[in-house]
């Protein structure tokens, strides 16, 4: 999906105010909170993994590290990340701006608990320079998510 997708489906939501682009690159964690202009924590990232030859996103924390034995626990199978040059093709976004709104459908949206210590949250909106503002619970909502998942580890649970 692109960058305009979510814009109208943020659009259709009322909160089309809340999606933002940059001029910079906005594609990896600290590009993405220097241009937002917050912590790298506060960066929903959302990583893209095949499950069962599936594609689905996790959106974690922007300080959360996959923890591969959580991950298998969770899922039942070693974690494995789609590669970079498939990513787009399998998620519908370009590495740097995969997000979970305005998905294809068949795509699985997971939520790390490492995202809920913070009030606000900035996912990617489906572009390499764009990010959208949201609470933990507006990001649950509007991504459709599956459900919270603890796969994380690295993260540092007194951060807010």
């Amino acid at each position: 999906m692109s960058l305009q997708q979510v814009k109208e489906f943020f659009a259709s939501c009322g909160l089309g105010e809340r999606v933002m682009e940059f001029d910079e690159s906005s594609a990896t964690v600290e590009l993405a909170a220097r241009a937002v202009g917050c912590k790298p924590a506060h960066i929903a990232k959302t990583l893209s993994f095949y499950v069962s030859g599936r594609p689905i996103l996790i959106v974690t924390a922007g300080d959360a590290r996959i923890d591969n034995k959580k991950f298998k626990s969770f899922f039942g199978e070693k974690a494995k990340m789609i590669p970079s040059q498939e990513v787009e093709e399998a998620t519908g976004n370009p590495p740097g701006g995969v997000c979970p709104f305005a998905l294809r459908p068949g795509i699985d949206v997971y939520l790390d608990v490492s995202l809920k210590r913070f009030e606000t949250v900035f996912p990617a909106a489906g572009s390499p320079s764009s990010a959208v503002r949201l609470t933990p619970e507006e990001l649950e909502r509007y991504s459709r998510s599956k459900s919270w998942t603890d796969v994380c580890r690295g993260w540092d649970p007194e951060l807010c």
